[in-house]
């Protein structure tokens, strides 16, 4: 499964999935608990990127190792650690909700990205 995603800062620098078919509350679509620091890393300045997402890997893909899947009463989804990004050591872990399995329809062992221009 092969998928891109707009991320974009609102106005109190937080960020956001843009996924219009979500149904559900756009509190869900935020990213935080490090998610957030990531997607600071991709877009640098700007305010706003979009990433190709797999679950399979492509050519020149950044990885995301699923380390742990939260309980729902831990707020779902799962904790995922990136290594490496663009060559250097990050060891950094973030998480990612339940949203993830409604764009993956499951909790990926891994997930890959890369950043793509925004249309």
């Amino acid at each position: 499964m092969e998928r891109s995603i707009r991320f974009y800062k609102n106005a109190k620098h937080e960020w956001y999935a843009d996924i219009p078919e979500w149904a559900g509350a756009l509190d869900e679509l935020q990213m935080v608990e490090g998610a957030d620091d990531l997607l600071n890393w991709i877009a640098a300045s700007t305010g706003e990127c979009k990433l190709l997402l797999a679950d399979e890997h492509f050519e020149q893909a950044e990885i995301l190792e699923l380390v742990y899947v939260r309980e729902e009463n831990l707020g779902a989804g799962g904790d995922y650690i990136l290594e490496t990004f663009k060559g250097d050591v990050k060891n950094h872990r973030l998480w990612l909700c339940h949203v993830t399995e409604f764009v993956f329809k499951q909790l990926p062992e891994r997930i890959y990205f890369k950043e793509i221009s925004v249309d």
